[in-house]
């Protein structure tokens, strides 16, 4: 019912910016809650920003606040990631998720839909 493609992805060095981007399909996005989740080898999938429907409320995990900002644009049926001052602790593969019931922004098994993933990965 959803899909969602992921993007914005690389290899950079330490200190540097990416964004990341999620297009969504199939549903009417404005309609759910979206987030993002980061997993790296050998580790459970782990939050790091989730956003409203409306985009009026905004969460992150401790690791990455002051340095990522998560965003919408429903027109586009859009999510970004932008990461700044990236640090080797930051490379994982990134997934966007959407919510549709509820909003248990933080726990990763509540989302209801995931798209395919973009790997980041910071080199010191």
């Amino acid at each position: 019912q959803v899909q969602l493609v992921e993007s914005g992805g690389g290899l950079v060095q330490a200190g540097s910016s990416l964004r990341l981007s999620c297009v969504a399909s199939g549903r009417t996005f404005s309609t759910f809650g979206m987030g993002w989740f980061r997993q790296a080898p050998g580790k459970e999938r782990e939050f790091v920003a989730a956003i409203s429907t409306g985009g009026g409320s905004t969460f992150y995990a401790d690791s990455v606040k002051g340095r990522f900002t998560i965003s919408r644009d429903n027109a586009k049926r859009t999510v970004y990631l932008q990461m700044n001052r990236l640090k080797p602790e930051d490379t994982a593969v990134y997934y966007c998720g959407v919510q549709v019931t509820g909003w248990a922004y933080r726990q990763a098994e509540r989302y209801d839909y995931w798209g395919q993933g973009t790997q980041v990965t910071v080199s010191s």
